[in-house]
């Protein structure tokens, strides 16, 4: 099987219409061993969550922009382990000051936390573990959203998506000697509890599918956990550096195949 007898992180299980969670699902059934994690409020729900998958996991607790639990999470892997095999870093939030149209008035500190939970922390969390994934080399692999161009509404969020493409290209070049890699997943827009937050998701969702060439479900994350266990497996391994993008192959177009339903473009 693809990911037989992987050991791997996954971060940002919080409802089964997660990505996070069909990458676990996938790579179960793809013979991984998984280890979730979730943290505050929603380490409840992570921990239920996790009793749907296949095989259930442990769920550890982890807040990203928390080094205590970064730490306790790379000992408890060693001592589970000894070894890792792969993270699956999908963690991203921005205040809401920091979206909707709001770029010029987002305070310092705002920006600061979205840059801080959405592209330092992958450097935060590699470091931890790399230890681990020194014993065999390993994949680390992120979820991002196009960062080459600015979109309606997503700001603050945007610059941190390009930091943390800067972060994941910076980390392959020094953690290639190590046999670590480490890639980027620039998805399309999926319906789960964390795009409810982004103002005008639908419209974008609506635009998406009426420009991707081979069309675009915004309602299955499938596509994109594929690609990630993938870039998880042992046939990527020579592949570092990249952004792969699971878009239906919108980011190569200039402008729609069709006109955008009229009360779109008036929207």
């Amino acid at each position: 099987m693809l990911l037989d007898g992987k050991r791997l992180l996954v971060t940002g299980v919080l409802t089964d219409d997660s990505i996070a969670y069909v990458v676990a699902e996938r790579a179960q059934r793809a013979g991984a061993e998984v280890v979730l994690t979730g943290f505050g409020r929603g380490l409840r729900i992570t921990e239920r969550v996790a009793r749907r998958l296949p095989a259930p996991p442990d769920v550890l607790e982890l807040d990203v922009n928390e080094p205590a639990h970064v730490e306790a999470v790379a000992a408890e892997l060693d001592t589970r382990w000894g070894a890792l095999d792969g993270v699956l870093h999908a963690v991203a939030f921005a205040p809401p000051e920091a979206l909707g149209g709001r770029f010029l008035d987002t305070p310092a500190a705002a920006a600061s936390e979205a840059f801080r939970t959405s592209a330092y922390s992958l450097k935060g969390l590699t470091e931890a573990v790399l230890p681990l994934l020194d014993v065999r080399g390993g994949s680390i692999v992120g979820l991002d959203f196009d960062a080459t161009v600015a979109w309606p509404v997503y700001d603050w969020m945007g610059v941190a998506k390009a930091a943390l493409e800067s972060v994941a290209r910076y980390l392959a070049r020094d953690l290639g000697s190590r046999g670590v890699r480490v890639n980027l997943i620039s998805a399309g827009p999926i319906e789960t509890l964390a795009a409810n937050g982004i103002p005008g998701f639908d419209r974008l969702a609506t635009s998406w599918r009426a420009q991707a060439p081979l069309g675009w479900d915004t309602g299955d994350p499938a596509p994109v956990a594929d690609a990630a266990c993938f870039l998880l497996s042992d046939l990527a391994r020579a592949i570092s550096g990249e952004i792969l993008h699971v878009d239906g192959g919108f980011h190569a177009m200039g402008t729609a195949l069709e006109p955008v339903a009229a009360e779109v473009v008036s929207a």
